[in-house]
């Protein structure tokens, strides 16, 4: 997660965005689903996403495209300053409504499109779009008797979701690979380490697996995995379930998972012995 700060004359804006979505994110004085979590688009026709206020409040939501990069531990930094590319990316994508007001259990369609100019070179185009609620009005009330005095701060918690807008133009293609699988830890608890590797004109996106000979279920699981286009390959760090903690060590298959509209596929498999 990043934490961005604004401040206003009167207020301390503290901004939050979220990179995943697989649950209900607190938004404002609300509650914020969005579904899809991940649009792709081929250039043609659009597609429509869904917010849900599940919350007990009306509120209000801004949508907005802000600029996101890959870094070789699969966290997004922030772009102040976009590439050609990344602006080709923003200048094509279409989107309705830009600010929505829910109530209680209300849901919104948002249609969203990609309009990529003549001539543009084929490529896969990326934006972030960011759902930010808008806090209320809601002025610094002073304490009974008394008068405020010099600048009055109120700390306002703004909270957003971004989820990745894709553009694919042309027959764009991409492989990956599993190298350095070994044990670590993440958060302090056991977790199977490795580094996906990717080549080729276009991101790829599934899950990761770590299998083990009879055993049913994977010992360590990881959905919604992505290695985007600025980036050759990415480490990652699957948490080993509970129940097979102790039987991790030993020999294994990985196997990198693509899932999309058409089903899903292995692109990479590997067999490696965990220490």
């Amino acid at each position: 997660m990043h934490y961005r700060n604004r401040t206003c004359a009167v207020a301390l804006v503290v901004a939050l965005s979220a990179f995943a979505v697989s649950q209900p994110v607190r938004a404002g004085v609300g509650d914020l689903l969005v579904a899809p979590t991940r649009i792709v688009l081929d250039g043609g026709r659009g597609t429509e996403l869904v917010l849900n206020n599940i919350g007990d409040e009306p509120a209000t939501y801004r949508i907005s495209v802000e600029f996101r990069r890959m870094n070789p531990d699969g966290t997004l930094d922030e772009v102040s300053e976009p590439t050609p590319h990344e602006k080709a990316a923003a200048e094509m994508i279409v989107y309705a409504p830009r600010r929505v007001t829910l109530a209680p259990r209300e849901p919104q369609a948002i249609r969203v499109a990609a309009r990529p100019p003549q001539g543009l070179p084929d490529g896969e185009y990326r934006v972030h779009m960011l759902f930010r609620a808008v806090p209320p009005p809601n002025p610094v009330v002073p304490a009974a008797g008394g008068q405020p005095k010099g600048v009055q701060l109120r700390l306002i918690p703004i909270y957003g979701v971004t989820i990745p807008v894709i553009v694919r133009l042309g027959n764009l293609d991409a492989k990956a690979g599993i190298a350095d699988v070994k044990l670590e830890t993440k958060d302090g608890k056991p977790a199977v380490g490795l580094k996906l590797n990717r080549s080729g004109t276009r991101s790829t996106f599934g899950e990761v697996r770590v299998l083990k000979d009879g055993i049913k279920d994977p010992i360590a699981l990881q959905k919604g995995v992505a290695v985007y286009t600025e980036v050759g390959g990415r480490h990652v760090a699957l948490p080993i379930d509970e129940r097979f903690a102790g039987q991790a060590a030993g020999p294994v298959t990985v196997q990198y998972v693509e899932t999309d509209d058409h089903g899903a596929r292995t692109v990479a498999e590997t067999q490696a012995v965990l220490r």
